[in-house]
């Protein structure tokens, strides 16, 4: 199992890096061989069930995700939403906070547990290294693009 936590910093209000942040399909445009549905209605509460498929073909796998903490920023107050991974091959959860920043900007912070089923501890320090890069990646991409 892994544990990582993802730190930055993006010029705009809390609103804005929150939408940004939460708009789930555009998690498989900044994630590469991912597509990430919606699989309940709009919009995002409790209980929000968001699928990310990675791979290529028979060497894709579903990683089913549910809403368990949905608090969108308020009155300058910190947004928190937590996904928690309901899947057969990955397991864990990740959750996205958004809090004030540096002047009128937003500190993001994006803490995930990390377990993919099978895969000995032998090999975590590759997994983390790959989850910060690719999610470090993902979460600039996502706060640059509107």
């Amino acid at each position: 199992m892994v544990d990582f936590l993802l730190q930055r910093t993006a010029p705009l209000p809390l609103d804005e890096a929150w939408r940004r942040l939460t708009r789930w399909p555009r998690h498989g445009d900044a994630v590469p061989l991912t597509r990430v549905t919606v699989a309940t209605d709009p919009p995002t509460r409790l209980g929000t069930r968001v699928v990310a498929r990675t791979g290529i073909g028979p060497f894709a796998f579903d990683d089913p995700m549910e809403v368990t903490v949905w608090r969108p920023p308020a009155g300058g107050e910190p947004g928190l939403v937590r996904l928690t991974k309901r899947g057969r091959v990955v397991l864990g959860w990740a959750e996205l906070e958004v809090r004030p920043g540096p002047g009128s900007g937003t500190r993001v912070l994006w803490r995930e547990e990390l377990r993919v089923r099978g895969l000995p501890p032998l090999f975590d320090p590759l997994l983390v290294r790959a989850c910060r890069a690719v999610f470090g990646r993902a979460v600039g991409s996502l706060l640059r693009k509107g």
